[in-house]
């Protein structure tokens, strides 16, 4: 589900996590983009198992939020919807 009015950003966040998941998917893990916001926050989604490493908080900023951001500076944040690191 994309609610933002620029086209194509859904599926520019998606390739731009394609840089993460060969890392993730090693261990057993992946991760699915869910949507992006109108005011442009990425919401991801842990799957496998990711959804429960302690480690995801770490790999949520120093990979997820870096993968995406350097090649979308308009992302304005990126949350996950669960695991570990959901708020």
């Amino acid at each position: 589900m994309i609610t933002t009015e620029n086209p194509g950003i859904f599926e520019r966040v998606d390739l731009a996590l394609n840089e993460i998941r060969p890392h993730l998917q090693v261990d057993g893990g992946d991760i699915v983009l869910v949507e992006v916001t109108e005011d442009l926050v990425a919401r991801i989604k842990w799957v496998g198992n990711c959804e429960h490493c302690s480690m995801s908080a770490m790999t949520m900023r120093a990979g997820v939020e870096q993968a995406i951001k350097s090649r979308l500076p308009e992302i304005r944040a990126v949350e996950a919807l669960n695991g570990y690191f959901a708020e």
